[in-house]
């Protein structure tokens, strides 16, 4: 719908100026929490960890930290060390 599509774009604008984000969006691939992993919850940059969720990458910034987004549209880092491949 409309409104969906006007706020996924809100949200989208809101993480490329928090994140500093330049250029499109785009999806490089897509991971797994690890199921072992503690669950966390999100901080001020840092996205809440589920077991076993499927996150979308957006970036890979370092060897430790991912930018990645969930399924609820939300932005954030999530430590390398817990992210398995699909």
């Amino acid at each position: 719908t409309l409104k969906a599509c006007k706020k996924e774009e809100k949200m989208d604008r809101e993480f490329q100026k928090k994140f500093k984000f330049e250029g499109s969006i785009s999806v490089l691939t897509q991971m797994m929490v690890d199921p072992a992993a503690t669950e966390k919850r999100g901080g001020a940059k840092n996205l809440p960890l589920r077991r076993g969720e499927i996150l979308d990458v957006i970036q890979f910034t370092n060897q430790e930290q991912i930018l990645c987004r969930n399924s609820q549209r939300r932005y954030g880092y999530v430590p390398q060390a817990v992210m398995l491949p699909l």
